[in-house]
This record gives structure tokens, C-alpha cells and sequence, in this order.
């Protein structure tokens, strides 16, 4: 990879785990989160009027793919309730790869390799360091974190399978700000009753800057994806999860032991090997 690609993609990890650390520090998290996708789906709306639409074959995998992160919002926002970034974090973005693999595994008959299996137990040994110790991760954040890995698995799986179907990339990541758009907000008004919005206050500009963040991150990432190649590119975004432990310490002050520090690393470095292969 040159040094723009790593550079790009260390952007985008910073930047992702930024986005959480944003969500993380949300008087209310469910409405932070909400807040957020405005932000997605006002950069969305241009794109849809220029870009032609989906193919319709491609419709059903937006519409689950939209559903999944929905769910996967819903859960973050309740692992975040319960843990701090330095902990759910880590065993939300190990966990993809892992769940990734598995899955492949026991649907597909898809044998992973040996440096995949590597990767496989480190992230198992990382999640399970992260859960005992003076300084463990609530079981009940663990068990929320996990489920939310197991649905941005889902979603992206989904997506890989419906952008086969679209005709037009761009187009089908368009839909999916747009529906998601809409959903989250529904979603909101079906667990709250009333969203409240002044654009005004703190907590308002903090959700929308956190929502710009995180289009940042995907920009990033997808430069990187069109300049250099996948497996390698996948594989050191997943150092975001380090990041994460570096910044729940410097800005929210949490707990960052050797201890956590060295489980963070040993789940980045079975993501990376997962990713790597794949």
C-alpha cells in the first residue's frame, strides 16, 4: 500500500472510532444516534436526484440492509448504556470479522484458513480478557456489543450480496442513507413518541458534527478502496479499535490498564488477520 492509502485508511479509523466516542458521550444516545443520521441522509439527497435509481432487483437487499442497521443502532446505543468505548468497542469490530468467518464456515461450507483461524481465536482470547479483571466489561454490554457485531455482519453481507443487483454502486449506498433516514427517525418515534430537535443547542451540533464525522470516515475509506487493495485495506481499518481505547482514556477518562490496552490489541490483531485473508 503507498503512503496515501495508509494514510487514508488511519484517517478513517481515527475517524470512526471518533464518531463513537461522539455517541458514546450522548446525554441520550437513542436520540444522539437519530440526530446523526440526519446528517447522512441531507449529503444523500443530491446523489439521489442525479444518480438513476437502484435496479429493482436490488431493492429487497436495501430494505433488509436498512432494517439490520437500524437494529444495529438500537443495540449500539444500549451496549453504550451499559459499557464504555474502551470495552464495547473492541467487541463490536472484532466481532464482524469473526461472525463473518463463522458464518461463511456453517453456510457456505467456506473452510477458512490457518492465519483466519489465528485470527478467529485471537479475537475470541481479546473479547474474553476485555470480560474478567478488576476493570471487566459489564457481561450484559459484552452480550449487547456481540449482537451489535452480529448485525452490521448481517448488513454487510447483505450488501455485498444486493450491490450485485444494483446497476450502480453509488446509487445503492445513496438508497441506503435514504432509507436508513427514514427508518431511524420511525424507529425513534415508536420506542419515544416525540422527537425533540433545536438546532441551536450543544447536544444538537455535537449529534449532527458526529453524523458529518462519520460520513468521513466512509469517504475515507472508500478513497482508500479505489486506490489500493481490499484485504490489507480492510485489515488496518481494523486498528480503529486501538484508537478507540486511546481516546475513551484521553477524553472521556476512562480506564485504559495494560491489561485492556494489550486485550484491545490482541482483538485488532485477530480482525487484522481475519480481514487480511479476506
Amino acid at each position: 500500500m503507498s503512503p496515501v492509502v495508509i494514510g487514508l485508511v488511519l484517517c478513517a479509523a481515527v475517524l470512526h472510532a471518533s464518531w463513537n466516542a461522539v455517541l458514546r458521550t450522548g446525554a441520550d444516545r437513542l436520540w444522539s444516534i437519530t440526530v446523526m443520521c440526519f446528517s447522512t441522509t441531507i449529503v444523500a439527497i443530491p446523489f439521489a436526484v442525479i444518480l438513476p435509481l437502484p435496479s429493482p432487483a436490488s431493492w429487497p437487499y436495501l430494505i433488509v440492509s436498512s432494517c439490520l442497521q437500524v437494529a444495529y443502532s438500537v443495540f449500539l446505543v444500549h451496549a453504550y448504556q451499559r459499557g464504555e468505548l474502551g470495552q464495547v468497542y473492541p467487541v463490536i469490530r472484532g466481532s464482524v470479522p469473526l461472525l463473518v468467518t463463522l458464518g461463511a464456515f456453517f453456510l457456505t461450507g467456506q473452510h477458512p484458513s490457518i492465519l483466519s483461524l489465528t485470527g478467529v481465536m485471537l479475537v475470541a482470547l481479546g473479547i474474553m480478557s476485555l470480560a474478567v479483571g478488576k476493570h471487566r466489561a459489564d457481561t450484559v454490554s459484552i452480550l449487547l456489543a456481540f449482537t451489535t457485531g452480529l448485525f452490521i455482519a448481517g448488513y454487510t453481507t447483505t450488501d455485498a450480496m444486493g450491490v450485485q443487483h444494483a446497476g450502480n454502486p453509488r446509487a445503492y449506498a445513496t438508497w441506503i442513507f435514504l432509507i436508513y433516514g427514514a427508518l431511524m427517525p420511525a424507529t425513534f418515534f415508536a420506542l419515544r413518541g416525540k422527537l425533540t430537535l433545536d438546532v441551536r443547542s450543544p447536544e444538537t451540533i455535537k449529534a449532527l458534527v458526529g453524523g458529518v464525522v462519520s460520513l468521513m470516515a466512509y469517504g475515507a475509506v472508500i478513497s482508500a478502496f479505489a486506490l489500493g487493495p481490499a484485504g490489507p485495506i480492510t485489515a488496518l481499518r481494523e486498528t480503529s479499535i486501538v484508537f478507540a481505547a486511546l481516546i475513551g482514556r484521553v477524553f472521556l477518562s476512562e480506564a485504559l490498564t495494560f491489561r485492556r490496552l494489550l486485550a484491545c490489541a490482541v482483538v485488532a490483531s485477530g480482525a487484522l488477520c481475519v480481514s487480511y485473508h479476506a
